[in-house]
């Protein structure tokens, strides 16, 4: 089997996989986070499991850059450091941020890594190697353009809904509270509808199939999430805003 094989067969394998988990999230909610319940095997530190399975992301695809040799030129580097503005975050900020991490089952630490391992390895590789060679002429096509300003808008709504709610617990806040800043106002889970629109830019603006499956396996797995969190939010507070959404103001 070529390295080519091998990246075929990963991506055919994580479309099967984001397409049964999407069906399997519809009637079973993932158990970390607001979610988290027993009956999923051990359990560890919030902070600890969250920083190993972003870590996974963050770290595999320099090392698949370095390892695997890229391609010269300005272009790849510039896709590998943006992959990175998100990761570096999210794997060693982030995390150390929140007030109260909890628990969360070493389960879902375990397959959030399996997943970044493969879908870290599978952008990286396409980008770096794999994929057709791409000069300093791309950084001004308008696919690039457009991807990053997508990229860029995705990433800003990401994180100031974050921080509504970190700012909610600096406030004093305990336990979960009703957040009613930015898009927090329209839909229960904006920060997830940032990543979306943040990864969409990216698959853009590198044109690759790779980060395509990537975006089709996070709405495979946030679409219910997200759907989870507004009935949580329904549940928990009966004067919670009727008007909002779950994902997509005034549609989803």
């Amino acid at each position: 089997m070529t390295e080519r094989d091998l990246f075929d067969a990963v991506l055919v394998a994580l479309v099967a996989a984001g397409g049964l988990t999407f069906v399997i999230l519809l009637f079973l909610v993932a158990p970390y986070g607001r979610h988290l319940r027993r009956g999923f095997g051990p359990l560890v530190n919030g902070t600890a499991g969250w920083v190993l399975m972003e870590s996974t992301a963050a770290l595999v695809p320099p090392a698949t850059f370095l390892l695997a040799g890229a391609r010269p030129g300005p272009v790849p580097w510039v896709f590998l450091a943006l992959w990175e503005i998100h990761y570096l975050y999210r794997a060693f900020v982030y995390p150390f941020r929140r007030k109260a991490a909890g628990e969360m089952p070493a389960l879902v630490v375990a397959m959030g890594m399996a997943f970044n391992l493969a879908n870290g390895w599978a952008n990286a590789a396409w980008l770096s190697h794999l994929g057709p060679p791409l000069g300093p002429g791309w950084l001004a096509d308008p696919r690039f353009l457009v991807g990053l300003g997508l990229f860029a808008a995705g990433l800003a709504v990401n994180h100031h809904s974050d921080q509504v709610l970190l700012d909610l617990r600096a406030r004093g806040e305990r336990g979960y509270a009703v957040p009613g800043r930015g898009l927090h106002r329209l839909v229960a889970s904006p920060n997830y509808l940032g990543e979306l629109v943040e990864w969409t830019g990216f698959a853009v603006l590198t044109w690759s199939p790779a980060a395509a499956v990537f975006v089709f396996w996070t709405a495979a797995n946030l679409v219910p999430r997200a759907l989870a969190n507004l009935r949580w939010y329904r549940r928990t507070f009966p004067d919670y805003p009727r008007q909002r959404r779950a994902l997509i103001p005034y549609l989803l």
